[in-house]
């Protein structure tokens, strides 16, 4: 081998190695543009994230704040409820007295008519003696039950 060809191929091997070298060296920047392009992608990520944990905290934030709003509110309509009750069973426990009197009058002039309508009739098997029965009984069943009314009444107060 001569001088020339060594010179040809050492020339030859060193052309290659430049084209290489400058194709690494393209391959490198397209991959530290990828790199920056990432590294900016992971802050704005990270700025997102932190925006979104600030968001969380000022919800959080609210939701302690309505819930005791709500709470107070609750709070505030048990009060109420509850003076409510008091003024209703002081209501309904002196007007159940009230009941079990216009009871018994009510009874007693049941009964009084009730006499009087067997003396009137006596005959028991007449028609209209029926039809006087029959309302009765209808009148009877429309009635307010007046005792049940002052026990349910009472039932409130216990």
């Amino acid at each position: 081998m001569t001088n020339a060809e060594t010179i040809s191929k050492l020339n030859n091997a060193l052309t290659t190695l430049i084209k290489a070298y400058e194709e690494l060296q393209e391959e490198n920047s397209g991959l530290k543009g990828k790199v920056s392009e990432l590294e900016e992608k992971v802050l704005e990520l990270e700025l997102s994230n932190e925006d979104l944990e600030k968001d969380i905290n000022q919800l959080k934030g609210h939701t302690e704040e309505d819930k005791s709003n709500l709470s107070s509110i609750l709070g505030k309509i048990e009060n109420i409820l509850n003076r409510k009750v008091e003024t209703t069973s002081t209501n309904v426990s002196t007007s159940s007295f009230d009941f079990d009197s216009k009871e018994d009058e009510i009874k007693e002039e049941v009964v009084e008519e009730k006499k009087e309508e067997n003396i009137l009739n006596l005959d028991s098997n007449s028609f209209a003696n029926v039809l006087q029965q029959k309302e009765e009984k209808k009148e009877e069943s429309n009635k307010l039950d007046l005792s049940r009314m002052s026990s349910l009444l009472n039932g409130f107060n216990h």
